[in-house]
């Protein structure tokens, strides 16, 4: 009777072990390349500064460790900590706006009563499929004096509509949002409604409990972890706001070239070519979401 080798018995269990790493190899190598990698060069090109001799460089280009003087530069710039302000007053309005109104189309779509439920969350969902750029290009035609029928209709009811004023152009860029992405948090609250166990509705209704209390004391407590997911990710959504702005600024002159942080940065790095300051607002942008996401999650699990 022969007995396998050590080496022999040892190649499955290494082969098994291996297996994984091989099959996640392809996705680890796109996630540094194209997540990790970016990073750690926004971080560094943060702490660089770039030094040219010559009126254009022509005589040399070095660069040195500049310590936080970017970071300094860019806190000292008032449009830059404007917009930071103005994205945490829009985010304070329009993201409670937004799931709330996702909680209720959810909650009307699972609903025992609900007709043709698959077809409506298709309708709801659509509007995220449509490109950021697409979509505000659409909706300024609805803005725009001259070509909104909504602005004439309002007119002739002796209504002065001015969708992009100073005062109403930040709650229009609002409205794109919130009619881009509710659809996208419908389903994910969707998805949380479909795990409740039926048992749980049918002992409600032996109970005698509404629709509304059914609503309001099982469902809505059940899918506090989806809407949390969802307000994190509005959250992180509201201080990224780059498409929407930039498009309307050919037609809408209260936004200017820093009316948001990404626009800021932007602005800096490919209108004054200063690419190191840029790179210390993206950073500056990435720690205020993950501070004001930081913050809700401590807050909503310190509640529940």
């Amino acid at each position: 009777m022969t007995t396998a080798s050590p080496s022999r018995r040892g190649g499955p269990n290494a082969a098994a072990k291996r297996a994984p790493w091989i099959l996640l190899a392809p996705f680890l190598v796109l996630f540094v390349l194209t997540f990790i990698f970016p990073i750690i060069t926004a971080v560094g090109s943060s702490f660089t500064k770039v030094t040219r001799a010559g009126l254009f460089g022509e005589e040399g280009v070095t660069s040195g460790f500049a310590g936080f003087d970017n970071y300094a530069q860019a806190i000292g710039d008032g449009n830059f900590i404007a917009s930071i302000g103005r994205m945490l007053l829009f985010g304070i309005v329009q993201v409670p706006v937004m799931i709330v109104a996702a909680t209720i189309l959810a909650l009307l779509l699972e609903s025992a009563s609900a007709k043709w439920p698959g077809l409506f969350r298709a309708a709801y969902f659509m509007p995220y499929g449509v490109p950021g750029v697409i979509a505000t290009i659409l909706w300024s035609f609805l803005y725009v004096p001259g070509l909104s029928p909504i602005i004439d209709v309002a007119k002739m009811m002796g209504i002065d509509a001015d969708f992009l004023g100073q005062g109403a152009v930040l709650w229009s860029i609002a409205n794109i949002v919130t009619w881009s992405y509710a659809g996208y948090n419908m389903l994910i609250i969707i998805a949380q409604l479909k795990a409740i166990p039926n048992e749980l509705y049918e002992a409600a209704r032996v109970d005698g409990a509404t629709p509304y209390q059914i609503a309001w004391r099982i469902q809505i407590p059940l899918i506090a972890p989806a809407l949390v997911l969802t307000t994190v990710f509005s959250i992180i959504g509201t201080l990224q706001l780059f498409a929407e702005p930039q498009v309307l600024t050919k037609v809408a002159p209260a936004i200017d070239s820093q009316y948001t942080p990404n626009l800021s940065a932007f602005t800096t790095a490919f209108a004054y070519n200063d690419y190191n300051v840029a790179a210390a607002q993206a950073v500056l942008i990435a720690v205020v979401a993950f501070v004001l996401s930081f913050l809700f999650l401590r807050l909503t699990n310190r509640e529940s």
